[in-house]
């Protein structure tokens, strides 16, 4: 019987099967997300302080605050919002110490991959705690606002710390022998660009072949690429 036959008699088995492959692609990913919310209530059992608790600020009987500083009398004060504000800050600054390293992405390579439900996770807390940032203490006159802004970091935090620790604890196992040998090449090569002992020639000859030895294995972000080109070039026109 030929193709145009079997597929005549048959053609119905496709939406079964169709189905089949839908429903296990959707197991997959269900899966893979309930992975994702285990590591995250896991580390929040571990670390209560940083799990976006929503109790209030110490209230005084009849439900009144004990900050009297408070906006409003709502239960915080602008030095709370400030040091929360501090705090989003130290996050931010742990995720830019990844997207501005080239040699940190090689090493942890999940910290960039956005097929990782952890690094999407973490991705879109900052988002949101971005988001909910106010310009300054006195900017957040509702207690609503507050418990947002202070949900967001503090959701910000563990997301980010979830997925910093499974990048460390994988690095680059998900990759072959011969992708792991081109990492390492790459990270080798990275590290020469940005000598400033090498010459100028040898610095933009490594950095080209970094770039070729990472084609297909890390999608380093345009931030990252753009901190390492203006490393070298520094480099190089200070050499000259």
């Amino acid at each position: 019987m030929s193709f145009p036959e079997l597929f005549a008699a048959y053609w119905w088995l496709l939406f079964p099967l169709g189905g089949m492959v839908a429903g296990g692609f959707k197991a997959l990913l269900s899966s893979r997300e309930r992975e994702h919310q285990r590591k995250i209530e896991m580390y929040r059992l571990q670390h209560p302080e940083l799990a976006g608790l929503d109790a209030a600020s110490p209230q005084q009987p009849g439900g009144e605050s004990a900050h009297k500083d408070s906006p409003g009398q709502q239960g915080y004060s602008a030095a709370d919002v400030a040091k929360v504000m501090d705090e989003h800050d130290a996050v931010n600054r742990r995720w830019l110490d990844y997207e501005l390293d080239v040699g940190k992405m090689i090493d942890f390579p999940m910290m960039s991959d956005v097929r990782e439900p952890l690094t999407v996770a973490f991705l879109r807390a900052k988002r949101d705690a971005d988001g909910l940032r106010p310009l300054d203490g006195a900017e957040v006159t509702a207690k609503s606002r507050w418990d947002d802004y202070r949900n967001a970091v503090n959701a910000f935090a563990v997301a980010f710390e979830v997925a910093e620790k499974e990048a460390h604890r994988i690095k680059d196992s998900g990759f072959s022998d011969e992708q792991r040998q081109r990492l390492g090449t790459a990270r080798k090569l990275v590290k020469i660009a940005e000598d400033e002992a090498a010459a100028p020639a040898e610095r933009q000859t490594a950095y080209k072949r970094a770039r070729k030895e990472l084609d297909g294995l890390i999608v380093l972000p345009d931030v990252t690429i753009a901190a390492l080109e203006q490393k070298v070039a520094r480099m190089i026109g200070g050499g000259q």
